[in-house]
């Protein structure tokens, strides 16, 4: 590639329509700018390796702290990118708690958006990101949909799932994740289907890239 890409970064709560967001943003900008100019890369992937732990040690790990993450590797990966060269992304299996041994190799494209809960709260992160985006959707909404996304393609239980929203999804989304939202360029309220935000999105990439 002759130019870095643009990073876009999309934080907020668990379950608040980021990936909807994102994928949508995605979708319609592939359409426009043809199927190589965009990728996605999910913080969800960064999730510490934690293959010396026992499964029952991996279902107690506070997973909704920054010490959950290896923003590391991730910062690494971004700068990689922006020097034109190929990544491995980690694939993370949620059923099990840890990584794959797969990844998924990811080569640079004009556009590249970051999605996930702390995307914003990382200093290093922040400072690599061209725009930034914060999802504001209601807490009880998005348990309903982490209800939803957890039971059906994360084989958890409802008790399972309510108990580790009150124990840490809830408390570190107060302590961490929504004091991220001062730093956000943009503010979406209502979900990852609030055309409007979209549409402002979308125009300012177009206005990124120059078009």
């Amino acid at each position: 590639m002759n130019t870095a890409p643009i990073f876009i970064g999309i934080a907020g709560a668990s379950a608040s329509g980021k990936s909807l967001l994102a994928g949508t943003v995605y979708d319609e900008l592939r359409r426009e700018l043809g199927e190589d100019a965009l990728a996605i890369i999910k913080e969800d992937s960064y999730y510490r390796d934690r293959s010396e732990l026992t499964f029952e040690e991996r279902e107690a790990i506070n997973y909704d702290h920054p010490n959950a993450f290896d923003h590391d590797l991730l910062i690494e990966h971004l700068d990689q990118l922006s020097a034109g060269q190929d990544v491995e992304i980690p694939i993370y299996d949620f059923t099990i708690h840890n990584r794959s041994a797969d990844t998924f190799p990811l080569k640079p494209a004009r556009i590249i958006i970051i999605e996930g809960i702390l995307i914003l709260h990382d200093k290093a992160i922040r400072k690599r990101l061209d725009a930034k985006v914060y999802m504001e959707t209601p807490l009880d909404i998005c348990l309903v949909r982490r209800l939803q996304r957890d039971i059906a393609e994360r084989g958890r239980t409802v008790e399972s799932v309510i108990e580790q929203y009150k124990r840490t999804v809830r408390p570190m989304f107060l302590e961490f994740i929504e004091p991220t939202k001062q730093f956000a360029d943009i503010i979406v309220p209502r979900g990852g289907k609030n055309r409007v935000a979209i549409e402002m999105i979308k125009a300012r990439i177009l206005q990124m890239l120059g078009h």
